[in-house]
């Protein structure tokens, strides 16, 4: 039992699996890709300093893509600049436009901090920069001071400092989106030569279009493909950088949770290719399949892994290579350019995020209030130092020679320290009291309520004590192999939590467990006569022998009346209460068995003892925080 308890609960559900994509995905898969991205970075500088004239030979060697007498040439560097690049930029927006429909920041409210913050920690860096180049030659390189690398510094916040909550890399993906959109704009219009303005009106014609497409429920991947190449290639035309491009259709691609009704369908589809496996029918099933899912996550799992683990490696390794002699450090360490950015990372970031943030909660009275406690705000604006990718990007095209290689020297340097401070951040907190330490890391700040229909002592069926802290509310399906599985877990929560609320609501899954209906139905015909617990224990322990005798039988052996078990249920009493449920399910966007909330917050990813253990404790420290 053990053994395929432990697969089971690495992805949730079948239908979770292929679903969702929360945000732990992405910090896991940040997560591998940043010690990919030093170990690209190392060996950019390695290469650099052992055949410098063979590293700029590689990346400078030309390349050009012709159609007829249209064509665009670029040298190998610039293609993964402004080539490649847009696609880091796309997933970037992928996951802002996830974390705005089903994440934290669904609830507008929360979007006003993160963004001040975000506007806080460009505008004091920049002012740092120009402290050091105002009035000089290089005043113009003050971009390659502002951003911050979303994807490394996600990556290196989770390596340096994983005692911080998921929610301070919620609120540092937010801050950075705001970032890079503000990056992107400055090198749209301070960072572009000799823009055209025919070129640029066929783009907006290009978006427009696609958003026009998008509006009609257009989902053929192709015509986005080619409508976005079309895209890049004009902005490219107009001299404007094109990876503007990727952060917009990211940003325009929705996310949503699978319906019910889709996923009933794909099912429909599934069995007719089984009755009948032609490849018309494994096309068709193949589609329902790929509908069922929003456009956000299917992208997303598509193109996160190469960006994380191809694109952006191959950035570092084709932009971070310096010569680093002993003349050239001596004169970087003096260097304006240098000094301007690695001081505007190390110090105005942190500044700039956290004072913004403390300043709005001020002047708020405590109405807006970051997400998480102030050592992890902290955390965020120390980590935010790293501006490795889009401060590279900026810089090669603010500078060239010399003046590129002090640049570049300072984003590097900024982002080895920023780690640094980042970690004695990290333990400087740990060595706080629990209590304080609790404090500081989660904050007081409310928690959105997923849950749309509040639990009701009235109404829903409870373990633990009614008034516990913690409530635990499971949607689950009395057919489903997880939920089976799942089913000692919460046994073994209720005995190491007393003060744990443990609800069950109904959400069988008929297109896919013909019985559960039926199950669902005789715990509801039990719960009449006051059993529901012990019949739902029984179905749970009996999965697969769910047929009507052998549901009466269970209904003899816990000693209910069974002719008026029988009575109700053919006269199907429970059906309106299973439908109830399953409504609650469909508006709190549940559609896979089993689903957990805790406290009105529903928990994304695994349900083995140890994940839910922390998800409650951590609930409940959340509760004595605000008490």
């Amino acid at each position: 039992m053990t053994e395929p308890r432990e697969t089971s609960f690495s992805g949730s559900t079948a239908w979770k699996q292929r679903l969702e994509t929360p945000l732990r995905e992405f910090l896991r898969t940040e997560t591998g890709s940043a010690a990919i991205l030093l170990t690209a970075t190392i060996a950019a500088l390695a290469w650099a300093n052992i055949d410098l004239r063979s590293y700029e030979a590689v990346w400078g060697a030309p390349l050009s893509v012709r159609l007829g007498d249209v064509g665009v040439s670029q040298d190998l560097r610039h293609w993964i600049n402004t080539g490649l690049m847009t696609f880091f930029f796309f997933v970037v927006g992928l996951e802002a436009r996830r974390e705005f429909d089903m994440g934290e920041l669904r609830d507008r409210r929360r979007l006003v901090l993160p963004v001040l913050a975000g506007i806080g920690g460009m505008v004091v860096p920049v002012a740092i920069y120009l402290v050091f180049n105002g009035g000089g030659p290089s005043v113009h390189g003050w971009g390659a001071a502002m951003s911050t690398d979303t994807a490394f510094a996600l990556g290196m916040l989770t390596l340096v400092a994983s005692r911080l909550p998921s929610r301070a890399h919620t609120y540092m993906l937010t801050v950075t989106v705001v970032d890079d959109l503000i990056a992107l704009c400055v090198i749209a219009f301070f960072y572009s030569e000799h823009v055209s303005p025919y070129p640029l009106l066929i783009v907006a014609v290009i978006f427009a279009l696609m958003l026009l497409l998008k509006s009609r429920s257009v989902r053929q991947g192709l015509v986005y493909a080619g409508l976005g190449v079309a895209a890049w290639v004009g902005l490219f035309e107009s001299g404007v950088e094109p990876v503007v491009i990727g952060l917009a259709m990211g940003l325009v691609t929705g996310a949503s949770p699978a319906a019910r009704d889709d996923l009933e369908r794909a099912t429909d589809l599934f069995r007719s290719f089984r009755e009948q496996p032609t490849a018309e029918l494994a096309r068709s099933a193949s589609v329902g399949v790929a509908k069922a899912v929003s456009p956000n996550h299917r992208l997303q799992q598509l193109y996160h892994p190469w960006t994380s683990y191809v694109i952006v490696p191959l950035f570092a390794l084709s932009n971070a290579g310096i010569p680093l002699s002993g003349e050239f450090l001596s004169r970087a360490i003096t260097s304006p350019i240098t000094l301007g950015i690695l001081i505007a990372y190390v110090v105005g970031k942190p500044i700039g995020i956290i004072g913004s943030t403390w300043l709005v909660t001020r002047l708020s009275r405590g109405r807006v209030r970051p997400p998480v406690g102030w050592a992890a705000v902290a955390g965020v604006g120390t980590i935010a130092g790293i501006g490795f990718t889009v401060s590279l990007l900026i810089a090669t095209l603010a500078f060239t020679g010399a003046e590129l290689e002090e640049a570049k020297f300072g984003i590097l340097a900024a982002a080895l320290c920023a780690s640094l401070i980042t970690w004695i951040v990290s333990r400087a907190t740990a060595l706080l009291r629990p209590k304080t330490r609790a404090r500081v890391l989660l904050g007081t700040a409310e928690s959105i309520v997923d849950l749309v229909a509040p639990v009701d002592p009235d109404r829903d069926h409870m373990r633990g004590p009614e008034d516990a802290p913690v409530t635990l509310v499971e949607y689950g399906d009395f057919e489903c192999p997880y939920c089976g599985l799942a089913e000692p877990v919460v046994r073994e929560l209720l005995a190491d939590f007393g003060d744990l609320r443990y609800v069950w609501r109904h959400l069988p899954l008929r297109d896919v467990h013909p019985s559960a209906q039926l199950a669902a139905e005789a715990a509801e015909a039990a719960a009449e006569q006051g059993s529901f617990w012990e019949m739902h224990d029984l179905l749970l322990a009996h999965q697969g022998d769910l047929k009507v005798n052998q549901i009466l039988s269970y209904a003899e052996e816990i000693g209910l009346d069974l002719e008026r078990f029988r009575r109700d249920l053919k006269e199907h009493v429970g059906a309106d209460r299973i439908a109830e449920d399953t409504d609650s399910a469909d508006l709190s966007g549940v559609s896979g068995t089993p689903t957990f909330f805790i406290n009105g917050r529903r928990h994304h990813g695994a349900y083995d003892i140890t994940t839910l253990s922390a998800a409650v404790r951590s609930a409940r420290v959340r509760v004595a925080l605000r008490s």
